[in-house]
């Protein structure tokens, strides 16, 4: 049986982490859901499901982060209700990043299947979650009562904590929170959203860093396709049919969760 020589294997491998950080970047862009497609890339060029999840986490949130920059204009939210939720999702990303960190790598593997089941879940119940915002009041966000703003910010650590441990479908869950406080415009929810998501990978990017859980070969490999691969999203988000996308990503995450309970639990 021939091997292949070891420079070979690790320029293959580093071609399919560039264009799967690249496929990634663009579905962020359109539709989101990228990491089912570079998280388990990550995983079957050999990195540890921990270490996977965290350097995927680093890869792609330089594209979250850029793209966050087009929204703020758009971000018409009240102090009072934007710094705590800001609080919640830095320390909750950071409290998910150090749990995933600590959690057992035969562990994670066994959650994998799971975790991503309920993101492809998440990603197919979105669009129910945004149409509460249709069915909401037109409540003054900043005269929201103090026991609503703390069950709130509760929420927002959880989302936080959940987001820094493993991060897919996140964005929906704040779309549903919001609306239930009473947000109607859109476009503030959308900025909103890309803001907290933001600010809770970075905690936990900034935690991976520091307790050295990153491949850095594998990273920069990875940023440079999820950043050419989010320009490129973005001048085709206009082309391409919402539906379709969201469509292949929702079969790709249950072909994914299916491949990971067949391969973990067997």
């Amino acid at each position: 049986m021939s091997v292949l020589p070891g420079r070979t294997l690790r320029l293959i491998q580093a071609i399919y982490l560039l264009l799967a950080a690249m496929a990634a970047g663009a579905l962020n862009a359109v539709a989101g859901g990228g990491s089912f497609i570079s998280f388990p890339v990550l995983l079957f060029t050999g990195v540890p499901p921990v270490q996977a999840n965290a350097t995927n986490t680093v890869a792609l949130w330089t594209g979250l982060a850029t793209s966050s920059r087009t929204f703020f204009h758009r971000l018409n939210v009240p102090r009072r209700l934007l710094v705590p939720l800001l609080v919640a999702s830095i320390v909750g990303g950071f409290a998910g990043g150090l749990l995933l960190v600590k959690t057992p790598q035969r562990t994670f593997l066994y959650l994998i299947p799971w975790l991503l089941l309920a993101s492809t879940v998440l990603f197919l119940v979105g669009p129910q979650l945004r149409a509460l915002a249709g069915k909401s009041t037109d409540e003054d966000l900043a005269h929201i009562s103090w026991g609503v703003l703390g069950g709130v910010v509760v929420v927002e650590f959880v989302v936080g904590v959940y987001g820094g441990y493993f991060g897919a479908g996140i964005g929906f869950i704040t779309l549903a929170m919001m609306a239930v406080l009473g947000m109607r415009d859109i476009h503030s929810m959308n900025a909103l959203r890309t803001l907290l998501a933001t600010v809770i990978n970075a905690a936990a990017v900034v935690t991976f860093v520091v307790l050295r859980a990153v491949y850095w070969r594998q990273c920069l490999v990875m940023i440079v396709g999820a950043l050419v691969g989010g320009w490129l999203g973005a001048h085709l988000t206009q082309r391409a049919n919402p539906h379709t996308v969201r469509i292949f990503i929702i079969a790709l995450g249950f072909a994914m969760s299916v491949y990971f309970f067949v391969d973990v639990y067997r």
